[in-house]
């Protein structure tokens, strides 16, 4: 009998392509609960010391409420086979009593406590990429342009930096005061709101909330990739336009993505994005 031919192909003893999930990773017990992070770690060489790979925390949106970490894991995990580590964070929920700052004060934990423990999953503390959509690209926005800030500052891991090297935001909120306008009175009833305002003035929060208000010309800024969909009805596109154009008047880096005809998620991601934001990675870390 006339076989077909075998295929031979070369093995891969340095596992590059592989990679594998550490779930609930407790970053944070100093909030009475339990905040967990899940890892995507390249694989490495068994008996090899652990390269030191750049980071990416990813802060998934959920209306500043509990975030879905399962929700875009396959998308991240082709940021670790490309050789990344992927840190996908939670949060405190402001629907359960817990006000602004408290989101963005927990992400500033996790990239402090990652940097403390950079030595155990092989992280380049001077690598790191801060990542998120919606609420979340509105957390990546504050705490890429607040490092540091004595205002977001908690006892764990005090030691540590939380500034990082760049930030993507996808569809985040930049300006609260401008995306609610007109609908105060229903963002002030909104029970997401009204835990995020807890017994702060609304006006306070709506700035503390707001990135674009954090921008000072000759203050330095991280480069930051915006992209957004020009039909998202959630959070309107002129949301990253005004940003974008507040970061370059400011003498900051910074590009914007327009993602024609996309609405907030779904058709809003492609190859192509992923493509765009792991060339803007590449470049910056």
């Amino acid at each position: 009998m006339q076989y077909p031919e075998i295929i031979s192909i070369p093995n891969n003893p340095a596992l590059r392509g592989q990679a594998g999930v550490v779930p609930d990773v407790v970053y944070s017990t100093a909030t009475g609960q339990d905040l967990t992070l899940t890892l995507l770690m390249p694989w490495a060489v068994e008996g090899a010391p652990l390269p030191r790979r750049p980071l990416i925390v990813f802060v998934q949106g959920s209306g500043w409420t509990s975030p879905d970490i399962q929700y875009q894991l396959p998308q991240l995990a082709r940021y670790a086979q490309f050789g990344h580590i992927v840190a996908t964070v939670t949060h405190r929920d402001s629907t359960q009593g817990h006000a602004f700052p408290a989101y963005l004060q927990d992400v500033k934990t996790a990239i402090r406590f990652l940097r403390h423990n950079a030595d155990t999953w092989g992280i380049d503390p001077e690598r790191i990429c801060l990542f998120g959509t919606s609420s979340g690209g509105n957390t990546a926005l504050l705490a890429g342009l607040t490092a540091d800030d004595p205002r977001y500052k908690t006892d764990e891991y005090a030691d540590q930096s939380d500034g990082v090297r760049c930030v993507i935001s996808c569809f985040g909120p930049a300006n609260l005061n401008t995306l609610i306008a007109g609908h105060e009175q229903e963002f002030s009833q909104n029970p997401v709101y009204t835990g995020l305002l807890g017994g702060w003035q609304l006006d306070d929060v709506l700035r503390g909330m707001s990135p674009q208000l954090e921008i000072v010309p000759g203050k330095a800024c991280p480069p930051i990739l915006l992209a957004h969909g020009d039909r998202d009805e959630l959070v309107p596109f002129a949301q990253s336009e005004a940003m974008y154009h507040a970061l370059l008047d400011a003498g900051c880096r910074a590009q914007l993505i327009r993602v024609i005809g996309a609405g907030h998620e779904g058709s809003f991601w492609s190859n192509r994005l992923h493509g765009l934001f792991a060339d803007f990675m590449r470049e910056h870390l």
